[in-house]
């Protein structure tokens, strides 16, 4: 009796599982008097590699791979868009030089939040003119999200490359967002952090990367999760996924001469901007003696400018954007303020007048 397709796989599945060797099919042959060659012919589509069949894989899913799921990607332009407001500060020629090498060389870059860790990378991208991926990590980030998986698209199954293979075809930097909000699913990029590619084992196909691809992970704590709770969700992280990266980088904020550049480029207003950055500065140093648990950011004070472009007020300004703290912190904030600019007038005081 002829043998199907089928059957050889069904039975093989049942004795060795999906993944199976030489070894394996001469065995199977020898149970069902059969040839190793007949066998091996009819299984021939689900061939990985010598000596190597995954019986997951169909020659249908390897047909409608090829079909796009969405716009293909070749007709996207993915180089960031050059801001000329960008002051460069930091980490940011380093960031720079590493891109450029076009050598495979993870990096990783640690800092408070708001201190430009992923502006960084993206004007690096722009200024090279290289392509950027960049995948916000969450705890739900799983091997579908990074790697891909099938869609269902017009009624078919249809692979579809999820962007971490994107980067690795096109040669693009792979920014890994927030990385330390990362589960262990993260793990599945393990051979990826070695520049070694990666093996779609659902489409039984090898993917090497292109050259110039790297990754670059951007996250506010080391991968050791956060001690005094201010990055709530953060956690610890696969000691050898952390050894994968070569280098980390520690983002700090930049200097206030530097900080008065970046609102500069923002505001009209230079003497606002001075204030605003003298302020932060003290706020930062008290945040480090252990003297209180905020501390302005870069971003934040980028947003208080420009509410005051939005307002024309800057006590308005001022108070919107740092409505966030508790009101222990905000009072404090604004008394701080009060005394760093002698000018400024509290909202309540403009109300009384």
């Amino acid at each position: 009796m002829a043998l199907s397709t089928e059957y050889i796989v069904s039975s093989l599945t049942n004795l060795y599982g999906s993944e199976v060797v030489t070894a394996d099919v001469r065995a199977w042959c020898a149970m069902n008097d059969t040839t190793y060659n007949t066998v091996t012919r009819k299984i021939d589509s689900y061939k990985v590699g010598r000596g190597k069949w995954n019986l997951t894989v169909q020659e249908k899913l390897e047909q409608n791979y090829q079909s796009p799921a969405a716009l293909p990607a070749i007709e996207q332009n993915l180089i960031p868009v050059k801001d000329d407001t960008f002051v460069s500060f930091g980490n940011f020629t380093d960031i720079k030089k590493i891109i450029k090498s076009g050598l495979f060389y993870p990096s990783f870059i640690t800092g408070l939040s708001g201190n430009g860790k992923t502006f960084l990378v993206e004007q690096a991208c722009a200024v090279l003119k290289r392509e950027l991926i960049r995948v916000n990590i969450t705890i739900e980030t799983d091997e579908d999200d990074l790697i891909g998986g099938f869609r269902l698209v017009n009624g078919e199954t249809v692979w579809h490359n999820g962007p971490v293979i994107e980067a690795l075809e096109r040669g693009a930097v792979l920014l890994l967002d927030e990385v330390d909000l990362a589960s262990n699913k993260i793990l599945c990029l393990q051979s990826i952090l070695e520049g070694k590619g990666v093996f779609l084992k659902k489409i039984g196909r090898f993917v090497k990367p292109k050259d110039g691809f790297n990754v670059i992970a951007t996250a506010n704590t080391k991968g050791k999760g956060s001690e005094d709770g201010r990055f709530i969700g953060t956690n610890v992280l696969n000691e050898a996924f952390l050894e994968r990266f070569a280098v980390t980088f520690e983002q700090s904020y930049p200097t206030p001469k530097t900080e008065i550049q970046i609102l500069s480029s923002l505001c009209q207003d230079k003497t606002f901007c001075k204030h605003l950055v003298d302020w932060a500065d003290i706020i930062r140093k008290t945040f480090f003696d252990g003297g209180i648990d905020e501390v302005i950011s870069t971003r934040r004070l980028v947003h208080i400018v420009r509410a005051y472009s939005i307002f024309d007020n800057k006590a308005k300004a001022l108070e919107v954007c740092i409505n966030r703290f508790d009101d222990e912190t905000k009072a404090a904030f604004i008394e701080l303020y009060d005394k760093v600019d002698e000018d400024f007038i509290m909202i309540d005081k403009q109300a009384d007048s």
